[in-house]
């Protein structure tokens, strides 16, 4: 226990056009070396297509193509008895978007061509359809986790 007090919990800010906080969580994800305006800028051209090519509010499509990609179970190595198994455990909703997030950002990183901006509107169109880099890592995360399912006495 701490003796100098209790931490307040931080609530996430949301970004200043949308004003939503899953917008800036993407922005804090895609971040790199600190060049925070150049995330933004890639988040807001990403938005602007799916925008163009959809006609209609680009959030809706980027809380769905997160809520298809959330997990809801995975598996972590364990060593038992002098050999490592993959031991299936639930992920909670807060974790499961943090992954979701990463696994679309890693998705779009991987596919070729054009530019990031482009890709993360494809990964993210792709994601909402129920397609994409990113469903196949959810699929082979659950396919592992079901497999492993014998080993669940592990969990601590």
């Amino acid at each position: 226990m701490s003796r100098r007090g209790t931490i307040e919990k931080r609530t996430a800010k949301s970004d200043p056009i949308y004003r939503n906080r899953l917008v800036n969580m993407l922005v804090n994800r895609i971040l790199k070396r600190g060049k925070k305006s150049l995330a933004y800028q890639i988040i807001y051209q990403a938005l602007k297509m799916i925008h163009q090519k959809k006609e209609t509010n680009p959030l809706p499509v980027l809380r769905q193509a997160i809520r298809r990609v959330t997990p809801y179970i995975g598996v972590k190595a364990r060593r038992v008895k002098g050999s490592t198994r993959q031991v299936p455990f639930e992920i909670g909703s807060k974790q499961g978007k943090v992954l979701a997030i990463r696994w679309l950002l890693g998705a779009a990183r991987k596919r070729p061509g054009q530019n990031m901006a482009f890709n993360l509107s494809s990964e993210l169109m792709d994601a909402a359809k129920g397609s994409g880099g990113a469903i196949r890592k959810k699929e082979e995360t659950h396919r592992m986790a079901e497999a492993n399912r014998a080993f669940a006495h592990f969990r601590r």
